[in-house]
């Protein structure tokens, strides 16, 4: 019998910058890609300040023409707002300036409008900065939905080193959960048949292993760290491509990260959450999950629910309910099928709780 396969489309950034004093070639970039008229730059107000007035100015001095929005969060509302003056202004591309929330927003709005869209990330906190998913408060569903790749990245460490270090801890987090990410997408395979994409999973590993290996050069005002944490972030979004959803990147460690929000974490950030949540299904996938909060110490990251600021009681609860968040997604949680008490005694086995 004859092996049927669905249409599998790849969308890929076309140029990828990561560097210093980056930012100078956003025109020469813009034009490269074809756009010469009219851009349309989604931003914050402060980090319009920190990049976007700036490369509004250099777009302009290219007889770019530049509208703007400054948006506060990543709701529905904001990105039906931004759809609404995207539709309006008609712009050729449309840039995100800032970090996961701006960025998510200016993808997201731009997809739906059918516009080119140009990541220009100033922390480096999620593989959002790369990748063709958005997280949106205020949808239906709790967990990231898919929008478009970014035709092009343009990461200036010079920008991005002057962030509070917490957000590149926080991106080690993230990039960290491919390690369980990836067993929970072969497991899917295994038992649902569910499309499993070789390459895609090996590039989110290579990422994942990357910061493993160099979680020494991660610290404050490290640039070679920086560009490490960087290039491994946009990997993740570009395995995210490949495979055509967030399979690689986003598993059993994912879902506890949007339980916790479900339940009520309100300090802790996306990066934070995975990265614990990954020490933890990383002891269900019986790997190496000491070797996994060993790399989060070493970057600074969160390892325990009291560095989370979340309570011990709301850490087992998102064990627990990790599974329900998205039923269609298989993951280890599925096998396992934990009561509060295996729960329980997970989390204190691994020192996420006392």
């Amino acid at each position: 019998m004859a092996l049927t396969l669905k249409l599998h489309r790849m969308e890929l950034p076309r140029e990828v910058i990561v560097g210093e004093n980056t930012l100078d070639l956003v025109a020469e970039v813009t034009k490269k890609l074809g756009f010469e008229k009219k851009a349309f730059i989604v931003s914050g107000l402060k980090t319009f300040e920190i990049a976007g007035r700036r490369v509004k100015e250099i777009l302009e001095d290219a007889k770019i023409e530049v509208d703007y929005s400054l948006v506060k969060s990543s709701t529905v509302e904001e990105v039906g707002m931004v759809e609404r003056q995207i539709e309006k202004e008609t712009p050729e591309v449309v840039f995100g300036i800032g970090g996961g929330t701006k960025i998510d927003v200016a993808k997201l709005s731009s997809a739906r409008v059918g516009v080119p869209f140009i990541s220009i990330p100033t922390t480096a906190s999620h593989d959002g900065i790369a990748s063709p998913v958005a997280s949106i408060k205020g949808l239906s569903k709790p967990y990231s939905v898919m929008a478009q790749s970014p035709m092009a990245i343009i990461a200036d460490t010079e920008v991005i080193i002057k962030a509070d270090y917490r957000f590149t801890a926080s991106g080690c987090g993230d990039v960290i959960a491919k390690l369980t990410a990836v067993r929970d997408w072969k497991l899917a395979h295994m038992v649902k048949n569910e499309y499993y994409g070789e390459y895609a999973a090996s590039l989110a590993l290579m990422s994942s292993r990357l910061i493993v290996r160099n979680a020494d050069l991660i610290r404050p005002d490290s640039n070679e760290g920086l560009r490490v944490l960087l290039e491994a972030l946009i990997s993740c979004g570009v395995a995210m491509s490949i495979a055509g959803s967030s399979r690689p990147c986003s598993g059993s460690e994912h879902l506890f990260s949007h339980a916790l929000d479900l339940i009520g974490s309100k300090y802790a950030m996306h990066g934070e959450q995975c990265g614990v949540g990954t020490i933890i299904m990383g002891y269900l996938h019986r790997i190496n999950w000491r070797k996994i909060r060993e790399t989060l110490e070493k970057v600074g990251a969160p390892t325990t629910a009291e560095e989370l600021k979340v309570e011990p009681e709301k850490v087992v609860e998102a064990i627990i309910k990790a599974k329900d968040v998205r039923p269609d997604r298989y993951t280890i949680l599925n096998e396992k099928q934990l009561s509060r008490e295996s729960a329980e005694k997970i989390a204190k086995i691994t020192g996420v709780i006392h």
